[in-house]
């Protein structure tokens, strides 16, 4: 089948999730009977979609020969009013500093991740307008 996670109750609205041998804790805030001891499910894709695109990123600015200082991406998204709520909008944004960052380097290596590589935009882009900028911090 391929992919495999376990979610096993701990009691309340917490889960124990377990995914290629690491274990982290998912759970409701207290408003729906959770005690807030981590994350909410959700939330998490858009974590999933800034993993993806930013190791998409650095694998392809490596590869391309540009260094960096630092970098990091900020992942907002917008859920829908109606149940089933699903995000129908998520911006993206890609922050590098560094002194010899190349602005056409990263705009190439951003833009393979959106529209070729990147499976969790793949999926997402089905319910959600993704969009995205680009800040260089020199």
């Amino acid at each position: 089948m391929g992919e495999k996670t376990t979610a096993t109750w701990e009691g309340g609205m917490e889960f124990d999730i377990e995914l290629h041998g690491h274990h982290f804790t998912i759970d409701a805030d207290e408003t729906v009977g959770g005690r807030n001891k981590g994350p909410r499910p959700k939330p998490l894709v858009l974590s999933a979609l800034a993993g993806c695109t930013g190791m998409d990123v650095v694998y392809f600015l490596r590869k391309m020969r540009m260094e960096w200082d630092s970098f990091k991406l900020e992942v907002e998204g917008n859920l829908t009013d109606e149940h089933p709520r699903v995000f129908n909008e998520i911006f993206i944004r890609y922050i590098f500093s560094g002194k010899n960052l190349e602005r056409e380097k990263i705009e190439k290596a951003v833009k393979l991740s959106q529209t070729k590589y990147c499976g969790v935009t793949a999926m997402l882009e089905k319910t959600a307008k993704i969009n995205y900028e680009i800040v260089l911090n020199q």
